[in-house]
């Protein structure tokens, strides 16, 4: 059993279908999904192929809750509890999903989707052999700490550099929603390979950067096979 780790997928259908095809997962093997699966996207942005891409697919799939979904989600939750002659007032959704999907979803479909991903987990924790793994959106947390307030999964914090720098110590945390560009001139750490748009870690090599900017015309969507390390992009 093999166990992928893919990184912010942001609408992309095609980049998202050419990861799947290069990983070829089988029913054994186990996929999570770092989060923001919505919003932006590039040039074609798919959000219900994306999301009845993951509904389809033939293997354990699971996927952590990221800022993007949970701003849809909300949202979701505000545009269908007001009243039908009162929708038009509604302040328009900040990026592209929501207009992408209403036309298409049934109010009953946009609401169980919000329902569905308000229930995603926040975190993950796994182990593969000796090593042990957490798993976010933004921001790991040590287990013995107990929960976290949910924005600091989705979100993280203000300043991020020292959790970068030392990770949580025993544990490799994989997280995404900061495009690994940020890290260009950070001093601890490198980029496994392209620069810019390619996984960064950490000095440590405790801390795995997954988004490379999939949601812009320019970016990669990552994955990373923990049994192996080996890196895939699409």
């Amino acid at each position: 059993m093999a166990t992928y780790v893919i990184g912010d997928i942001h609408n992309s259908l095609k980049k998202f279908d050419e990861m799947i095809k290069l990983i070829s997962p089988t029913m054994q093997d186990q996929i999570i999904l770092l989060g923001d699966i919505f919003d932006r996207g590039g040039a074609k942005p798919d959000p219900i192929g994306v999301y009845f891409r993951i509904c389809g697919l033939n293997t354990n799939v699971k996927w952590i809750r990221g800022n993007h979904d949970h701003l849809l989600a909300k949202y979701i939750y505000t545009y269908y509890g007001t009243v039908p002659k009162k929708r038009s007032s509604v302040q328009p959704y900040r990026y592209n999903s929501f207009d992408l999907m209403k036309d298409r979803f049934t109010e009953v479909d946009m609401l169980n989707l919000a329902d569905q991903i308000m229930a995603l987990p926040l975190h993950i924790e796994i182990d593969i052999g000796s090593e042990k793994y957490l798993l976010a959106h933004a921001m790991t947390f040590a287990p013995l700490y107990g929960e976290q307030e949910e924005t600091m999964y989705i979100e993280g914090i203000a300043e991020m550099q020292k959790y970068w720098q030392y990770g949580i110590k025993g544990y490799v945390s994989l997280i995404g929603h900061h495009d690994s560009g940020y890290q260009y001139n950070n001093p601890y750490g490198s980029y496994l390979d392209d620069k810019l748009n390619s996984i960064w870690m950490n000095e440590l090599g405790n801390i795995y950067m997954m988004d490379c900017g999939c949601g812009f015309p320019n970016g990669r969507l990552a994955c990373i096979c923990l049994e192996t390390r080996e890196r895939f992009y699409s």
